[in-house]
């Protein structure tokens, strides 16, 4: 940073900044304070320039470490004030360049070490053994804080005939990050199944387990998915925030119009609003969204998941086991026992809670829950197919929503362009330009950050009920739909790409897959 920059930036004790840029810190100056000690105090040591320091405060308590950082890092402070994120994340990026990569953690494992690890497979103390050593330790631990650092969602630990491949699914798409060798292969495996209460001598068979973390200051649940395969077990974490902020309705990516609409049918007392999509679509976070947001004191709102991901306040939350017994149709059939006035349904598995769910909607209870289909129309014959009566389904149906993720691109390196003709023809309404993934630091070259949701939102009306009583099939009440003016997912997505919210490749590669 120059003496310019540096002079502009607000100073004094009642001075705020809203981001701690690259530019602004001075890594020299970091090595002088601890991880400790910033975690602890909440403060960012910035920059030195004409002979002060520039510090980061979030709260009042850092003017008190003012006089201790002066002693520790030999110069004059001059404080500003960051919100306790900015610094928390800044201390996260920096340090964690400091610590090193989990590249640089396997670089650390030397010959010998890797000698003495492929040399003990037999014997499962000598597992228990190495699965504590330091260097293994290091290794999963910077995994895990690499992961979250990173945004990732997943880790995956693949084995193979002659190495083992991590890779991080970021924004829906899987990344390279690490090949380790192939002897720490089971240490590293066995790493994880103690910290997931696992059996580390069983590996015939496939294993479920968890692990709780405090990893860079966020509380993260991680679900631990093992399975034998040709090459040895492979290994899948699920990384879950537990106190990740719950979205509203109108940050998923719905327009003004799918909102108010999904707003009038939560303030209903009863009816089913279905969710649909496949796996990974993001169908669970928009049922948190719509709880959270008609969460209050005068509503009793009762779920049953498989697991519970988040944690609400004020909201009831069962966790399916099946193992004893405790399954969606049982869980749900007990709750109704509670006097709840909104039900959760994680997923329409079966008949059986299919038929709860749409009786409990029928008898004066919200029912919110997901589906696995394609579109809206197929979700209402899926029903059907379950074995629900079609006159209960045009009943009880009050509203069904497709959705998919997209990634959203980049907004410090996407560049845009003249759309060429074919591309122009996809759109009813060509647009002047569209927008095309770069590649910076801030989103790590792949061009994008973050994703967001693309919709087709069915609501039942009295022109399509017959269809529905009739028992149509998906692609006879999809044209009704369709010309009564239903936009599809394909539709909402070229929108947003218009708009520069994502690409069009990427709305392309989403919507494709379903023939749309």
């Amino acid at each position: 940073m120059d003496k310019a920059a540096f002079e502009a930036m607000p100073r004094g004790r009642f001075h705020r900044i809203r981001e701690i840029k690259d530019e602004y810190v001075d890594p020299a100056i970091l090595e002088k304070v601890s991880l400790n000690y910033v975690k602890k105090n909440k403060v960012m040591p910035l920059k030195v320039n004409d002979g002060h320091l520039l510090v980061a405060l979030s709260g009042a308590r850092g003017i008190f470490t003012v006089a201790e950082l002066e002693r520790i890092t030999g110069y004059p402070v001059r404080p500003v004030f960051a919100d306790e994120g900015v610094v928390n994340d800044a201390i996260n990026r920096f340090f964690d360049r400091l610590s090193g990569s989990a590249k640089d953690v396997m670089d650390g494992l030397g010959a010998e070490s890797l000698d003495a690890l492929s040399n003990t497979w037999d014997e499962p103390k000598d597992l228990i053994d190495l699965a504590d050593e330091a260097p293994i330790i290091k290794l999963l631990n910077s995994l895990l804080f690499k992961a979250v650092k990173d945004r990732a969602s997943d880790i995956h630990i693949e084995p193979y005939e002659k190495e083992v491949e991590v890779r991080f699914r970021i924004d829906g798409v899987l990344y390279p990050v690490l090949t380790p060798p192939k002897s720490i292969q089971e240490a590293l495996t066995s790493r994880v199944k103690i910290m997931a209460g696992l059996d580390i001598a069983e590996k015939r068979l496939p294993q479920d387990g968890k692990i709780r973390l405090l990893v860079a200051g966020k509380d993260v649940y991680v679900r631990v998915s093992v399975i034998p395969t040709s090459y040895g077990e492979r290994t899948v974490l699920r990384l879950l925030d537990r106190k990740a902020e719950i979205i509203s309705l109108d940050r998923l990516g719905l327009n003004p119009g799918q909102v108010s609409t999904f707003e009038g049918l939560l303030a209903r007392s009863s009816g089913i609003i279905l969710v649909t999509g496949p796996t990974g679509s993001g169908k669970t976070t928009t049922l948190y969204s719509a709880i959270n947001g008609i969460n209050s004191t005068v509503r009793n709102i009762i779920t049953v998941e498989d697991p519970v991901e988040y944690q609400l306040k004020g909201i009831g939350q069962v966790h399916v086991n099946p193992r004893i017994g405790l399954t969606f149709a049982s869980g749900l059939r007990s709750i109704l026992r509670q006097d709840p006035d909104v039900i959760m349904v994680g997923e329409i598995r079966d008949r059986e809670t299919a038929e709860i769910a749409i009786q409990a909607s029928l008898t004066g209870h919200l029912v919110l829950s997901t589906l696995h289909t394609n579109d809206t129309s197929s979700a209402v014959t899926r029903l059907v197919d379950m074995g629900i009566e079609p006159f209960l389904v045009a009943s009880s149906v009050s509203g069904i929503l497709a959705q998919r993720l997209v990634r959203v691109l980049c907004p410090a390196c996407k560049k845009g362009y003249a759309p060429s003709d074919s591309e122009a023809r996809l759109f009813r309404t060509p647009p002047k330009s569209l927008y095309s993934s770069g590649g910076c630091e801030r989103c790590f070259q792949t061009g994008y950050h973050g994703r967001s949701g693309i919709f087709e939102f069915l609501v039942p009306g009295p022109d399509l009920r017959p269809l529905i009583l009739r028992n149509q099939d998906a692609d006879t009440i999809r044209r009704h739909a369709l010309s009564k003016g239903l936009k599809t997912m394909m539709e909402d997505g070229l929108e947003k790409a218009a708009l520069g919210i994502t690409s069009l490749e990427e709305v392309l590669r989403v919507t494709r897959e379903d023939g749309d």
